[in-house]
Formats: structure tokens, sequence, C-alpha cells
């Protein structure tokens, strides 16, 4: 498949990007600073210099893909409204989208634990991104991914996927590693289980 990785130099957008060659597929990475996509250099591997703030520059990058996976994340001293940006270009892209979200935010936030809830009411305006961001994909048929608190550990061989109506309430409990997020994420552009829903990826 020919995919593209959004934000493919942090680091959910590192293991995505390296997953999917490892998987046999052609990867186009974006990237504000393509130096930081610290994958090795590979046949089916073409870096992109774009910011999602900068609307022409990012459409262009996108222009013509099929599928847009996003590592956008909100690191600390980022814009407001990056996620949002991301989204509507990813979205106008034509291409269909599979997004990183949060656990606890829009959906989720009806089924996650009463901790879980306190714990992101104090992101504020962080919140509100994720949530229009999410809607502007899932309303577009792509697929957002709800994870829970995200660690560094291998991918888990246990890991399975399941809708957020069988999401297990206590998930802010249940860390489940980036590169788990990032298998199920390729799963799903491989065999699209959930189109237009949230999905929610566990360790076990």
């Amino acid at each position: 498949m020919h995919l593209t990785v959004l934000a493919a130099s942090g680091p959910t957008g590192l293991s995505l990007t390296r997953q999917a060659l490892e998987r046999g597929h052609i990867v186009r990475a974006i990237a504000r600073d393509p130096d930081r996509i610290t994958v090795p250099d590979a046949p089916g591997l073409t870096k992109i210099v774009a910011d999602v703030f900068r609307t022409s520059e990012i459409d262009s990058a996108l222009e013509g893909s099929e599928l847009v996976l996003s590592g956008l994340g909100v690191p600390k001293g980022t814009k407001p409204g990056v996620l949002t940006a991301g989204a509507r270009s990813a979205v106008a892209s034509g291409a269909r989208v599979i997004w990183l979200g949060a656990y606890g935010t829009g959906p989720s936030a009806a089924v996650a634990s009463a901790l879980n809830r306190l714990v992101l009411k104090g992101l504020g305006a962080e919140v509100a991104d994720k949530v229009e961001s999410d809607a502007l994909v899932t309303e577009a048929g792509g697929t957002v991914f709800h994870a829970g608190p995200l660690s560094n550990k291998p991918i888990s061989p246990d890991r399975r996927t399941v809708g957020l109506d069988a999401s297990p309430k206590s998930i802010f409990r249940i860390m489940v590693s980036r590169d788990t997020v990032a298998a199920a994420m390729l799963d799903e552009a491989e065999n699209p289980r959930f189109p237009g829903r949230i999905a929610v990826p566990l360790t076990r």
C-alpha cells in the first residue's frame, strides 16, 4: 500500500513509519523537520517537509495520498489547534484517514472512568482540539484510535482492537505502548474494521 504518515518525526509517527516499511508498504513521511525522522533510509521511504499550520504546504504534501495515518500529538509549547488543522487538511486530501486520539475525550468520555475524566479536564483547550479533530475524521468516514496512556514498551503479543462499546472502563490504568497503537492503526489500514468509528487499542 501507499501510505502517508503525518507527524512522522514524533514518537508514534516514527513507529508508524518504521512498522509500515517493515510490512512492505511505500511510505510518504511528513514532518516539519525531516532530519528528525530517524528511520533508516529505504527504497520505499520519502521524507517531506510540511507544517500543518501552513495550509498550502501541508495540502501540497498530502496531495494524491490514498491513506493518511496521523501520529500528531500536542507536545508542550505547541500552538493551539494543531490537531484540528492537521485533520482538516488530511480530510480535504480525499484520502482515507486513520487518526490518533485520546481515550476519555469526545465519544469515549461517556465510558471512561471518573479518574480518567478528571485528569483530562485539566487539559482545557487541548481537549477541545482533540474532540474537533476526531469529529472531522469520523464524519469523513475515517477511523480514530482512542488510546490510553502511552508507553515505550514493545508491541504486546496479546494486543487486540475493540470498538468503543467493548472498551474496558478502567482503561486509564491500562497503559498501551506506542508500538502497539501503531500496529493497530496499520492493521486498520490493511483491513478496515472501524470506518467512521472510534477504535480502542488494548494490550490484551
